[in-house]
């Protein structure tokens, strides 16, 4: 018999010797012992629901490239803001397909005050005044070139787009959005934003900052979405981060919370679990993740072909942000995840 065969290595020494009575599957031997020592746990009160608003009535448009998305006209996203309530959703966070011939090198429509997110905010507050309105005041959806802030000579000027930004989120904000969450990553926007906020005496509206936000090649079908997809000129990378830098991110959260950040967000999601927990561990703070288009769109896409199991990969993958230090997930999955917890 071969020297190092299993039968030989059992006789020679048992397996309570080895592991000295330390046999780590006995609490893994059944279902109710598995839940008694779970460690993190996925609730509907994690869950933050992204929507995509669009003009029109009685419209709900299924986005090719997320199946199971729709872009919602104002009066089927209040139904649905009731549907995610009625589901214990806490709240939602929408993102406006701009028509084309609004769109311009400013973005100046997103300075309007009844343009199209803040009729959202105000119908949904209006119908559903107990689900969260996070908005997001960067310019990108509104622009003509797909950018976040002004574009000038080729390049995104940063103090003049603070300003715009600023200004738009004290309109959010007047429409009723209880959480204003600037994803444009432009410098000292958080500071501009809070202090924009409270003298307009907003001081109860609270900052998510996307604190680190990654020059990453999951946003395509947000892109998509939101109909920038074919305007974008060059790339994000002088004002987004670059996916290889940790230290990087962790400056940017030190900056925003120094601003005024109530809670920050990392995002993409599952490519930055360790950039979640070391933002976790080192600043001990609300710590959310934004599961992308382009991470929902690869499970779909698996499940749709029968290769994974769409619905476990959909639960594992969330839970993975939990285990990670998040205290909640914006995820697309959002209802069909509540529908399931709620049995």
């Amino acid at each position: 018999m071969n020297k190092f065969s299993p039968a030989r290595t059992t006789q020679t020494r048992g397996v309570d010797e080895i592991t000295a009575s330390r046999r780590l599957r006995r609490m893994r031997k059944a279902d109710w012992s598995r839940r008694l020592v779970q460690e993190n746990r996925l609730t509907v009160d994690d869950l933050i629901w992204p929507i995509f608003l669009t003009e029109g009535e009685n419209v709900r448009e299924e986005i090719a490239a997320l199946p199971g998305v729709y872009r919602l006209s104002v009066d089927v996203a209040v139904k649905e803001a009731e549907r995610a309530a009625t589901l214990g959703i806490p709240a939602i966070a929408t993102f406006p397909q701009i028509d084309l011939a609004l769109k311009d090198e400013t973005g100046s429509q997103i300075l309007i005050a009844d343009n199209l997110i803040n009729r959202a905010t105000r119908a949904i507050k209006a119908a559903v005044p107990e689900i969260g309105i996070i908005t997001d005041a960067a310019l990108d959806p509104f622009t003509s070139h797909g950018h976040d802030g002004i574009l000038r000579d080729g390049i995104i000027v940063n103090d003049e787009t603070v300003l715009q930004v600023a200004s738009a989120a004290v309109l959010q904000a007047d429409a009723g959005a209880d959480i204003i969450a600037p994803s444009d990553m432009m410098d000292g926007r958080i500071g501009a934003i809070r202090d924009a906020l409270d003298a307009a005496g907003h001081q109860d509206v609270a900052i998510m900052s996307y604190a680190t936000k990654f020059a990453s090649a999951f946003y395509g079908p947000y892109r998509e979405a939101i109909g920038t997809q074919g305007l974008l000129k060059g790339d994000k990378k002088t004002y987004y981060l670059d996916h290889a830098n940790s230290d990087e991110a962790m400056r940017e959260i030190e900056q925003d919370l120094a601003e005024g950040a109530d809670m920050i967000m990392v995002k993409p999601g599952l490519p930055y679990l360790d950039i979640i927990r070391r933002a976790k561990d080192e600043f001990s703070l609300p710590t959310f993740a934004y599961q992308v288009s382009g991470e929902y769109a690869m499970i779909e896409a698996a499940a749709a072909n029968g290769w994974i199991n769409g619905e476990a990969a959909m639960m594992e993958s969330l839970l993975a942000f939990k285990r990670a230090g998040c205290d909640g997930i914006l995820t697309y999955f959002a209802p069909r995840v509540a529908e399931i917890l709620k049995g």
